[in-house]
């Protein structure tokens, strides 16, 4: 990894002209997958742009990049005008193809949605009928004796959607295959660099906001008053489970449930198929808040035998903790009902100023497909 050059901290131009001449073509404020997904698809441009790539860390993808469930999400969440939904379809296949092209770790595990009452089964039925019908993503009812042979641990009481493009990723292997590309189109990386709202003499033609945690503060450092936006702070803990583990080869997550800030405390592999439960949603003030809540262990006990009843919670160790970037408190429920959308678009009376402002799930595998979106919105 070359850390590029020691740069001064960075502010932004609230002149809606273009600087020239400039030190780079773009840069891109953020080190996480989705920056890095950014900075290595416009340094490959075919018109060989300068790029600058900021990150405030010592090492690029410190925070919600690795701090995360690694799934790659299907696309089935929300409403299908949403850009959540169409990046995450158009990211789930730019990512596979990168994975299987680079040698990325990944795999498609598939991904079972249980249902145990009717109200589950009705969310269920819902998302089966968004799947079919408005987007075109696989999904497909396993009835109950295939299920039991497939995974005689979960118990669905009453039925199971499965999303067989689901699939898991090594997410700091991606990042080291992004960094790479970005590295050998010849962009520039500048690590332990902030952006602040200090005077810098770096200057570029275009600005790409992607900061993640920080991204609503580089925003409000620009825009008026009147414009400011406000962050809220979505902590998930992460438990682990022990060598007794039961054996199960599928993630698992429960049916959606209205009023819910995430998808529910769901079951998650690792490419070692070590078994993961999480992420809850714990409301913090702090993005430096990455302490594992032990007192959440006995919900997230109660959440996941609702269908692992054979949990063995003795076996169940903290693990880690990440935060999700959020607009608002609202859940995320089938059907694009109580969300925030991604926020991807040129900053009105900033030109050259690309702002991307809650990127949380499914970011990671959107990230490809955010890209090739900033990319058509500053070339055209």
């Amino acid at each position: 990894m070359r850390p590029g050059p020691a740069l001064p901290r960075h502010s932004f131009s609230q002149t809606p002209t273009r600087p020239a001449p400039t030190d780079f073509t773009h840069a891109v404020i953020g080190g996480g997958v989705v920056g890095l997904a950014i900075a290595q698809d416009l340094a490959r441009h075919p018109s060989r742009p300068q790029t600058l790539l900021l990150e405030r860390h010592p090492q690029v993808g410190t925070e919600t990049s690795s701090r995360n469930s690694e799934v790659i999400h299907a696309g089935i969440y929300y409403g299908a005008a949403s850009l959540k939904t169409a990046l995450c379809i158009r990211g789930k296949e730019l990512l596979y193809a990168l994975c299987a092209a680079h040698g990325v770790p990944h795999r498609r595990t598939g991904k079972w949605i249980v249902a145990q009452t009717d109200a589950q089964r009705a969310a269920l039925q819902a998302i089966h009928d968004f799947c079919v019908n408005e987007v075109g993503v696989p999904v497909r009812w396993v009835g109950a004796e295939e299920a039991a042979r497939r995974e005689p641990a979960v118990r669905a009481l009453r039925g199971v959607l499965e999303s067989p493009t689901t699939g898991i990723v090594d997410s700091h292997a991606l990042m080291m295959c992004l960094l790479g590309r970005f590295e050998e189109a010849g962009g520039t990386l500048a690590l332990g660099n902030a952006a602040t709202g200090e005077v810098s003499t770096v200057t570029a033609e275009t600005v790409v906001n992607s900061a993640g945690l920080g991204a609503v503060d580089v925003h409000n450092m620009v825009v008026p008053p009147e414009r400011r936006r406000e962050m809220f702070y979505a902590k998930g803990n992460y438990f682990s489970y022990g060598a007794a583990s039961p054996k199960v080869s599928t993630l698992v997550y429960p049916a959606p449930e209205p009023g819910h800030g995430g998808l529910g405390t769901h079951l998650t592999l690792d490419l070692g198929g070590r078994i993961k439960f999480g992420p809850d949603v714990e409301w913090v003030d702090s993005p430096d808040d990455l302490a594992v809540n032990e007192s959440r262990r006995a919900q997230t006990v109660e959440e996941v035998k609702k269908y692992l009843p054979g949990l063995d919670e003795t076996q169940l160790q903290p693990d880690y903790a990440g935060i999700r970037p959020k607009l608002g408190k609202q859940g995320a429920v089938a059907q694009g009902k109580g969300f925030v959308d991604f926020v991807i678009q040129k900053e009105e009376g900033y030109q050259g100023w690309i702002n991307l402002l809650n990127i949380e799930s499914p970011g990671l595998t959107s990230s490809l497909a955010i890209a090739e979106k900033v990319r058509t919105l500053l070339y055209t």
